[in-house]
């Protein structure tokens, strides 16, 4: 909870999410050529409130403030910059909150997890690049600001 949460927790989980997502734009943008793509990977987390997990909520919502003001300080250089906000994915970073949650029981943990889900199921890393690879592609030239939910349906519920 975030009355019990540590704060040199706190502040690494920011360093990381979201310092990282600043300096990330601050310094790289400004070297990019006109009509450029940044996307940000966040959560969804950074669009609803998940009980205990205040820090990592705090620094994917503050993603998306970042990658809002950045899309309108480039626009005039055409470089378009948006957010994608996976659901649980099938991937060791998913393996270890499992363990962190059930060292003797993760199985189960998954389970529940993918319970939630409409479609019952973790998304595959190939399924977040395919949204990616469009984001970074001339087809999205117009597409600007924005946020992007693949979940399988979590953030409809």
């Amino acid at each position: 909870s975030i009355e019990d949460y540590p704060n040199e927790v706190f502040d690494k989980v920011i360093a990381v999410n979201l310092k990282g997502v600043w300096y990330g734009c601050k310094y790289v943008i400004p070297k990019m050529v006109e009509g450029g793509s940044v996307i940000i990977t966040s959560s969804v987390a950074g669009l609803k409130g998940f009980k205990g997990l205040g820090a990592y909520v705090t620094s994917k919502h503050g993603v998306i403030g970042i990658m809002r003001v950045a899309a309108l300080e480039f626009a005039d250089r055409k470089i378009r910059v948006n957010t994608v906000h996976p659901g649980p994915v099938n991937t060791q970073m998913m393996r270890r909150i499992e363990t962190d949650i059930s060292p003797d029981n993760s199985a189960e943990v998954q389970k529940g997890f993918e319970a939630i889900v409409p479609y019952g199921r973790y998304a595959e890393a190939l399924e977040i690049s395919n949204l990616v690879l469009y984001l970074a592609s001339d087809e999205s030239k117009y597409v600007n600001g924005n946020t992007y939910v693949i979940d399988g349906g979590l953030m409809a519920g």
